[in-house]
């Protein structure tokens, strides 16, 4: 009986291992981290699961990398995960690579963060409609009469005051030369995001389950990546399922 014991423990023991998700690559480990001082590494347990873990590490004056709070627990996109050069929008995949962190926004107001913040109302909008390219993965401030994308093919923010009581722009298939079109109420862009790539990719407050591509965490610790985030410090997250985060 011992000895059958002993076996059942160490099948168990490999077993559970199997499942748990590797050890998070310190930021020197990491393909892209670039300049950056500050680093969210968001590792997925596998390219199929919809559960990650984050860690934030602050480089210091030494240049050693340290990581800023406890680990934190996640959720992903309910499609699993792709590389985001070829994830695709209305699939639910959280984007694997490593992309900047410039902006914030909030149902609630500003918790003190360093990055440039937006409070939200009901007539906040995000543009995803993959007929109009100059607008897709753009902010807009209203669902004006003359706009040119469907609201249908747009998330209202105020509409997940749990999910979006705080949340961080993850620049995925962002656009640029982004300028007002005072003639259609509305925000375009001169160089267009790929409109099949897919939009609105956020580290956000966490709701009931996955994401549908974004990726969240417990509003208490979104708070304490907000307060912590400093744009001098040219902050990156890096997201990619545990077995591929050294090359995202």
């Amino acid at each position: 009986m011992r000895r059958l014991a002993v076996v059942l423990a160490l099948l168990m023991t490999a077993v559970f291992a199997a499942a748990a998700p590797a050890a998070a690559a310190l930021p020197d480990e990491l393909a892209h981290v670039g300049s950056a001082r500050q680093v969210i590494v968001v590792s997925g347990n596998s390219w199929t699961s919809t559960y990650a873990t984050v860690r934030a590490f602050q480089r210091g004056a030494d240049g050693r990398w340290r990581q800023a709070f406890g680990t934190m627990k996640a959720r992903t996109g309910y499609g699993g995960w792709k590389w985001a050069s070829s994830r695709r929008q209305d699939t639910g995949q959280t984007p694997a690579g490593t992309f900047t962190l410039t902006q914030a926004f909030g149902v609630r107001a500003d918790p003190g963060t360093r990055l440039p913040y937006r409070k939200v109302d009901g007539n906040d909008y995000w543009a995803g409609d993959n007929r109009d390219a100059r607008t897709y993965n753009l902010f807009q401030p209203s669902a004006s009469r003359t706009r040119t994308w469907r609201v249908s093919q747009a998330e209202r923010l105020a509409a997940f005051p749990k999910q979006y009581a705080h949340a961080v722009v993850i620049n995925f298939n962002t656009p640029s030369g982004v300028r007002w079109d005072a003639a259609h109420g509305q925000y375009v862009a001169t160089k267009k995001a790929d409109t099949r790539r897919g939009s609105a990719i956020f580290l956000h407050a966490s709701g009931s389950g996955s994401t549908a591509g974004c990726v969240s965490v417990g509003r208490t610790d979104l708070v304490r990546l907000l307060r912590w985030l400093n744009p001098a410090a040219k902050p990156r997250i890096v997201m990619a399922p545990a077995s591929a985060i050294r090359r995202a």
